[in-house]
């Protein structure tokens, strides 16, 4: 009997994206395995249907877009046994190329059907009112979040990785910079904007975290001190060209524990507007196993 493979799907994703994707089925299929397909139909159905599949035993549930897609069937996987695939559709696919994952349907559509697994230790935040959130790369505070907050769903499918320039720039003279009071393991520090990442990169290729390793546990924080529409430019600068790590007022540490707050200051994670400060973040109480080459 073959392997029971669910895949996961956002069919507001575009019709390239779907073309993308049935050439991957078609791979797959060709191999000798059967995987179904499930559509989302509101932010967080992801993690309803992953939730649901794992309860019924299905061996790996595939995230068929980007980032925010995997984080949500990450969360509806996690504390189970089943695996989390990735066919990399998204702008950005982070954790795809943290992992070497193969962008290219075909490709991609091997290493699900060869089926060799890694951990992977996710994050977990959780908010003031109890809420928790999953994220596997990443969760920032700060002018980045308030980028992903401000930007139209409408113009990132449109123009893709241009959207975040366009809404960087317009975000940069009216953005307040409240501080953001940060505790790691205990430790009270302050900084302009925060990024608690898991990996070595950031918003696609650029280099954030050099140490990092989404396999490992723990997390690297990234402690941006300057404030201002010229830090944040400098900062968009040097990130492109990987020197975000040697700039004498970024400071990136590694923390077990973190605790973030501030009046008013947003979070995105993993690419998603996920509200505001405060949050305790710590390691989610599993791994769990992802599909990799």
């Amino acid at each position: 009997m073959a392997t029971r493979m669910l895949i996961v799907f956002n069919p507001a994703a575009g019709a390239r994206r779907r073309r993308r994707l049935l050439a991957a089925l078609d791979l797959l299929r060709g191999l000798g395995l059967r995987p179904e397909i499930a559509e989302t139909l509101r932010r967080g159905h992801a993690t309803d249907l992953a939730r649901a599949a794992a309860l019924d035993g299905v061996r790996t549930v595939v995230a068929a877009g980007g980032d925010g897609t995997i984080a949500e069937v990450a969360a509806g996987l996690a504390g189970s046994d089943s695996a989390l695939g990735v066919l990399p559709l998204g702008t950005a696919n982070v954790l795809a190329l943290e992992l070497g994952l193969p962008r290219a349907p075909d490709r991609a559509a091997e290493v699900l059907a060869m089926g060799r697994t890694a951990l992977l230790h996710p994050g977990l935040a959780r908010y003031a009112d109890g809420r928790e959130l999953l994220f596997v790369q990443m969760l920032g505070a700060g002018f980045d979040a308030a980028v992903v907050h401000a930007l139209a769903p409408g113009l990132k499918r449109a123009i893709g990785k241009g959207a975040y320039v366009w809404q960087t720039m317009r975000e940069m003279p009216r953005y307040p910079f409240a501080p953001v009071a940060v505790t790691l393991d205990g430790r009270e520090d302050r900084a302009a904007s925060v990024i608690v990442t898991k990996g070595r990169l950031y918003a696609g290729r650029f280099l954030l975290a050099p140490g990092a390793d989404p396999r490992a546990e723990g997390f690297h924080v990234a402690l941006f001190r300057d404030a201002g529409a010229l830090a944040a430019l400098r900062y968009a600068a040097a990130l492109p060209l990987g020197l975000i790590s040697h700039l004498s007022s970024v400071e990136i540490r590694r923390a077990e524990r973190v605790r973030l707050a501030g009046e008013g200051v947003p979070i995105q994670a993993d690419g998603d507007a996920v509200g505001h400060l405060p949050v305790d973040i710590a390691a989610a109480p599993r791994a769990m196993r992802i599909v990799v080459p």
